[in-house]
């Protein structure tokens, strides 16, 4: 079985940050292991250091089999040519839905409030709570 990319030059975009998001948790993975090993009491750094390089390798080329097997790149160059397609809002429309949705949660807050202190009222005058 060679190693060779399937269709290279398509979908660079998504198949790149798939790597490098599967590369950040490899390397998640590697540092808890680093500080697991820190108990083996014997040649600890050269333990650390052989158990990360065999990671890398192993997880390394299980990333680029998986991510050149044809399905799944062919899925990697649609998803890209798909958000290619995508009509992308324009600054000033996601200005002023963040601002909707800022004031809108303000607002709800805001009527949350006022029926807790209704009811906190409520009950103190009932006697359920006390002050």
């Amino acid at each position: 079985m060679a190693f060779k990319i399937y269709k290279p030059g398509e979908g660079y975009w998504t198949r790149t940050l798939t790597w490098i998001g599967s590369g950040t948790l490899v390397l998640s993975g590697i540092l808890y292991i680093w500080d697991q090993m820190e108990y083996i009491q014997t040649n600890t750094l050269y333990w650390q250091g052989g158990m990360a390089l065999a990671m890398v390798v192993v997880f390394g080329t299980f990333l680029f089999w998986i991510m050149n097997k044809p399905n799944v790149a062919e899925f990697m160059i649609a998803t890209e040519a798909e958000m290619k397609k995508v009509n992308w809002p324009s600054k000033k429309e996601v200005y002023g839905s963040t601002i909707v949705v800022i004031g809108g949660t303000a607002l709800l807050a805001a009527i949350l409030f006022v029926i807790n202190i209704s009811f906190a009222w409520i009950f103190t005058w009932m006697g359920v709570l006390q002050k």
